[in-house]
């Protein structure tokens, strides 16, 4: 049993309708330990049978962590090329106050069962709602 299936099996129990999990983007060069954790994660949630909204952001641009802001012109044009379009836009920085609306937007707007919002999908939520 994993430290996370404990208070998952108790929100099942207890009647939780959807539970909003922040993960990771995948499948990605770098972090691949991390990535396999958010995954079993995910994987657990699943399990439970209760609606759940994944977000998989990449990277969080947030007070104190600035520097990938000099990476906007790049992914920019990543997302632009077709060879490189698909990853630039799956593995895109996400700015701080659209992670905090995504959640806010997924819990006001649950789903029937799973729903993943890559980074596209995070900053779409975050404009727009789901």
């Amino acid at each position: 049993m994993t430290t996370l299936s404990l208070p998952l099996k108790a929100a099942a129990a207890s009647g939780v309708r959807h539970f909003v999990y922040v993960s990771v983007a995948r499948p990605a060069p770098v972090m691949k330990e991390y990535q396999e954790a958010r995954a079993e994660g995910e994987r657990i949630v699943r399990e439970t049978g209760i609606a759940a909204t994944f977000l998989r952001p990449w990277y969080v641009l947030g007070p104190g962590h600035r520097w990938p802001v000099a990476l906007v012109p790049v992914y920019w044009l990543l997302e632009r090329i077709p060879s490189t379009s698909e990853a630039a836009r799956r593995l895109g920085l996400v700015r701080l106050p659209a992670m905090v609306r995504a959640p806010v937007a997924a819990v006001e707007n649950p789903p029937a069962g799973v729903r993943v919002l890559e980074v596209p999908d995070i900053r779409a939520a975050a404009r727009s709602g789901l």
